[in-house]
């Protein structure tokens, strides 16, 4: 018995040193895994600087200006990186990688460095009302019709869906909703062919229309040929051209962004700021003045970071306001900072708290994590709410980002965009 107890205890103490092992190599992994994600894919740096390589991590070196591979064999100052500067084959002037070594021997990452001049950007936070007119017309659900003697069906349900475009009705193309009921309408009751857009992928499907009561015909689909919303304008360059939201036009039934014709901004007034609760975020309800002489300018790009066009106009609140310097994501530091809105129909800035930067943000508009601090903006809003994005972040004086989202859980918390990821664009 006592041999089989000493059998037991030594397999014991084996699977007990193999699960320490096991955990080290768990830690060692998931250390190197946040190491990665702590040093960028890409960065900005103004040209005739030599910044400071420092991700929150004891990343820094000397970065080396050559043409070729230099044997890294400068000694990492307050760290274990090191770093070399190297010309990739056919690039551009003003474009290198920058070689991180782990100890100054294990290569961990390579950055892409781009050079870039000095900017500068009128920092906005005004309020804007958008109207995006789609390309096609989108699918946005299918519903019943009542025919003539009261029976209800739904002819379209399982032959198209949500998000579909329409693209043409019996070989004929169509722009607008009203050419899609016309064409309906006038049908004499035989099924119409609809060409459509599924993805990427044309199709073409078949639907019976059905009499309705007035007399004409209907298959049962909800349609959207356009648009509207109230967001923040984030920045105008100094040739009129601007960026606004931090995230792009996308249909509120269907969730894709709008495949975009044409568009224009104008000049809104807020009517009413709904607060945000747990669980539910607040709200900015305003009135777009259509009128010509409140259109503002072109929305010419609706992107995943922003919608984007030329002023025509330039808002009220901005005459007078000077352009700021531009800071790239690696000088964004924890701490104070502001955002720049207009919730109280008033430009105007307010305090907030940069808790953590996030360089491998999912969707490019989460890089900026931060908590609202501003007591009067906490009394009038509760924190961030739903038209706020666009909304300029400012730190020391330098343009960093703009806010973009909002915790759902926190309206208080909120998630802004690095500035450079607009400016990409």
């Amino acid at each position: 018995m006592s041999d089989m107890l000493q059998r037991l205890w030594i397999q014991f103490q084996r699977k007990r040193k193999l699960a320490g092992y096991a955990g080290i190599i768990a830690g060692v992994l998931f250390a190197y895994v946040l190491l990665l994600y702590s040093i960028p894919d890409k960065m900005y740096v103004e040209r005739g600087e030599e910044p400071d390589y420092t991700f929150g991590v004891p990343v820094t070196g000397t970065v080396v200006k050559s043409a070729e591979v230099f044997a890294n064999k400068q000694p990492a100052q307050n760290g274990a990186i090191h770093m070399t500067r190297q010309a990739g084959a056919g690039q551009q002037t003003g474009t290198y990688q920058v070689l991180c070594r782990l100890f100054g021997t294990i290569p961990v990452k390579r950055v892409a460095v781009q050079e870039v001049s000095k900017k500068e950007l009128l920092p906005a936070g005004t309020n804007i009302g958008i109207y995006v007119k789609n390309e096609q017309i989108m699918i946005i659900g299918t519903g019943e019709v009542t025919d003539e003697s009261g029976s209800k069906s739904e002819p379209a349900k399982n032959v198209v869906q949500s998000g579909d475009y329409i693209l043409a009705v019996n070989g004929e193309e169509v722009t607008s909703k009203a050419q899609l009921v016309k064409k309906i309408s006038f049908c004499d009751g035989k099924k119409v062919r609809l060409k459509l857009l599924r993805g990427k992928d044309p199709i073409e499907v078949s639907v019976k229309p059905v009499r309705c009561a007035q007399g004409i015909y209907q298959i049962g689909v909800w349609v959207r040929d356009d648009i509207a919303g109230v967001g923040t304008l984030t920045y105008v360059t100094d040739s009129k051209k601007y960026g606004a939201l931090g995230h792009g036009v996308t249909d509120a039934d269907v969730g894709s962004l709008i495949d975009m014709d044409q568009g224009s901004i104008y000049e809104t007034t807020i009517l009413e700021v709904r607060k945000g609760q747990r669980g539910q975020p607040g709200e900015m309800s305003g009135m777009i003045n259509y009128n010509e002489q409140y259109r503002l300018g072109t929305v010419e790009e609706n992107t995943n970071v922003g919608i984007y066009g030329t002023l025509t106009n330039m808002p009220k609140e901005l005459k007078g306001v000077s352009a700021m310097p531009v800071t790239y994501k690696e000088g964004i530091k924890k701490g104070k900072a502001q955002i720049i809105s207009s919730v109280e129909g008033k430009r105007r800035s307010y305090d907030i708290e940069i808790e953590q930067t996030n360089y491998h943000s999912e969707g490019n508009n989460k890089g900026i994590q931060f908590q609202v601090t501003d007591e009067r903006l906490l009394e009038d809003t509760g924190g961030i709410v739903q038209g706020m994005s666009g909304s300029p972040i400012v730190q020391d004086g330098h343009i960093i980002g703009a806010v973009t989202h909002v915790f759902i859980s926190d309206s208080k918390m909120g998630y802004g965009i690095f500035i450079e990821n607009m400016l990409e664009h």
